[in-house]
């Protein structure tokens, strides 16, 4: 099996990563995460994954793609579906696309590690992107590891983000505070 595995930030790579190993499944990291913003919070979690896949040598591949001005634009008439009818799709169509030119067996996404996630929208959505591109979408329920991952990414010391990536996100992050705030 050849699989490029979409990595959206190093702590969430940590349990996939060593529970493919684990099966004797040798991932090769994809990072394209247009999503994420700030610039500064995308950097800050590019080159942590860089560095931690440096650390565990795992093959590596960057598709650069600061996305904002694309992100908003496609995400701004729909924000509460955002993740399903845009994030997903934008990053696992190029994943699954980049994995059938470049002759992987099998697609995969650390995605679905985090119970943040719409887990059952990820999984068809990836499911979409299989068929389209004619590959295999390999699905692991890695949400049982999440603490896990989480736990060990702080002991090694990487960049633990606080919200999921892009700035809506980061807004539903303050919620509760910014309605305390304005008396709602």
């Amino acid at each position: 099996m050849k699989l490029l595995l979409h990595t959206c930030c190093a702590p969430c790579s940590i349990y996939c990563i060593d529970s493919l190993r684990k099966e004797n499944i040798e991932p090769t990291v994809y990072w394209f995460n247009p999503n994420i913003h700030p610039y500064m919070e995308y950097k800050a979690r590019r080159d942590c994954l860089k560095e931690y896949a440096k650390s565990i040598k795992v093959e590596t591949i960057f598709e650069e793609n600061y996305g904002l001005k694309e992100f908003c634009k496609n995400v701004i008439g729909d924000l509460q579906n955002r993740c399903k009818e845009y994030c997903y799709p934008v990053r696992l169509e190029k994943t699954a696309k980049y994995a059938k030119e470049n002759r992987f067996t099998h697609f995969s996404t650390t995605l679905l590690v985090s119970p943040y996630q719409n887990h059952e929208a990820l999984i068809d959505v990836a499911n979409k992107m299989a068929k389209k591109y004619d590959i295999e979408f390999l699905y692991r329920d890695f949400r049982v590891g999440f603490r896990e991952g989480q736990a060990k990414a702080r002991e090694i010391g990487l960049y633990m983000q606080k919200y999921c990536g892009c700035i809506f996100s980061e807004e539903d992050r303050y919620r509760k505070k910014i309605e305390k705030d304005y008396g709602k």
